[in-house]
């Protein structure tokens, strides 16, 4: 996967990624087509009740990631936030993630324990740390292919060509900058030619104006961070409520998928085929 990734990296396309926070999302995403999940940091502490406020740990990052990973079948881009500590956890946490199976981890340069841009204004390390941040992440992957994303949270534009373009001569492979640094094509253009290595889009705000030939001049990685989490809120909310006031599953605002169609999507028939396969006939776990 972290070869396929560098592939798509390498191409004249843009690879399309979607959000996904657990095994059951990164399925969904990867039958819609899309070329990579992204295991957002959002959305999995969305998933536990939390804010993204790094109240999560390391490990509890990586049990999702693992699960999105084993469900996936397409490439997924972790985020590990701050790297959970200074350069030396940095590299414990790379190590972990790759060896979960993702095809990119993206470490952020604010202070830790981080928080969300929507929360507001957030504090950064230094540029030098920021720098050693990504050297370690580089020095421990064993992977050559696995790529290094590195993301700034710079509230101008000149700073973050200046973080950029030194987390890339550090090793970043891949750079992002949050949306509210940039307010323009321009922007991301000058962006884009400081840093010298590809440059990831979030879709949102004014940047899901931009059309597809925008998106190709200044990025090789383009997606979506909250469609997902806020889809599956707003569903439920609609059909809970529906529930507990009519007492019926009938007719409820946001239509069901199938029982048959969701055993055939979540695997009941591999199951059924391997219980076929090694389960004696005699075994009650063979029938039908």
């Amino acid at each position: 996967m972290t070869t396929k990734l560098r592939q798509l990296l390498a191409s004249d396309r843009v690879a399309w990624t979607a959000a996904a926070y657990d095994g059951l999302t990164a399925k969904l995403v990867a039958e819609a087509g899309f070329d990579c999940v992204a295991a957002a940091g959002f959305q999995i502490s969305a998933a536990m009740g939390l804010p993204d406020a790094e109240l999560y740990t390391m490990s509890e990052n990586l049990a999702a990631v693992r699960n999105i990973v084993r469900a996936a079948g397409i490439p997924v881009m972790a985020d590990i936030d701050t790297g959970y500590g200074n350069a030396i956890n940095v590299m414990r946490t790379v190590r972990e993630f790759e060896q979960a199976g993702v095809a990119s981890v993206q470490i952020e340069d604010q202070v830790a324990p981080k928080t969300c841009p929507a929360m507001g204004d957030t504090e950064m390390i230094s540029l030098e740390e920021g720098v050693g941040k990504i050297k370690a992440a580089v020095a421990a992957r064993t992977d050559p292919d696995l790529v290094i994303s590195a993301r700034t949270d710079a509230t101008t534009v000149e700073e973050a060509c200046v973080r950029l373009k030194a987390y890339a001569a550090a090793g970043a492979d891949l750079v992002f900058v949050i949306n509210k640094c940039v307010n323009s094509l321009d922007d991301l253009k000058q962006i884009r030619a400081a840093a010298g290595v590809p440059l990831k889009l979030h879709l949102m705000g004014w940047l899901e104006k931009l059309t597809a030939a925008e998106i190709r001049q200044v990025s090789n990685c383009a997606g979506w961070a909250w469609p997902t989490i806020m889809t599956v809120t707003e569903s439920l909310r609609l059909n809970l409520t529906a529930l507990r006031e009519t007492k019926s599953s009938q007719n409820l605002p946001v239509p069901q998928t199938s029982l048959g169609d969701f055993k055939k999507f979540i695997g009941f028939p591999e199951i059924e085929r391997l219980q076929d396969l090694y389960l004696p006939q005699t075994d009650p776990r063979s029938r039908r």
